[in-house]
């Protein structure tokens, strides 16, 4: 079992920077493979980045690559998602993940969800 709690939405404008955090319970926390995942209005959980359980493997969707950085400090029991040069489409309610085993993309495959965290970019 593990509890995870989101920080670090807001508001902002376009091309704006922002992090979130995702801090975990629990002394497993190196056992999970992580993910964060968004939720606009009307839409359904999509997928953003994945991260194995030492860090060592790392997936994005096409439509943040290269903008967003996922990363994990496991001292911390934390996963981090950097995201840089927000845009409007960007806006959502953003949720990390937790699952033992491989890291994958699908939502339903992750047993722990945080409440999630508002992020609005404006244009």
């Amino acid at each position: 079992q593990v509890h995870l709690e989101e920080s670090g939405g807001g508001l902002l404008q376009t091309g704006g920077s922002l992090r979130l955090s995702c801090a975990a319970s629990g002394r497993t926390f190196s056992t999970y493979a992580m993910g964060w995942f968004r939720q606009a209005p009307g839409k359904e959980r999509e997928f953003v980045a994945v991260i194995t359980r030492t860090g060592g493997n790392i997936l994005y969707a096409d439509s943040v690559k290269g903008r967003f950085t996922i990363s994990r400090d496991n001292a911390k029991n934390t996963v981090y998602l950097q995201m840089n040069s927000l845009k409007p489409e960007d806006t959502a309610v953003y949720y990390c993940a937790a699952k033992g085993g491989v890291a994958e993309i699908v939502p339903s495959r992750y047993d722990y969800w945080g409440q999630g965290t508002q992020v609005t970019v404006s244009s």
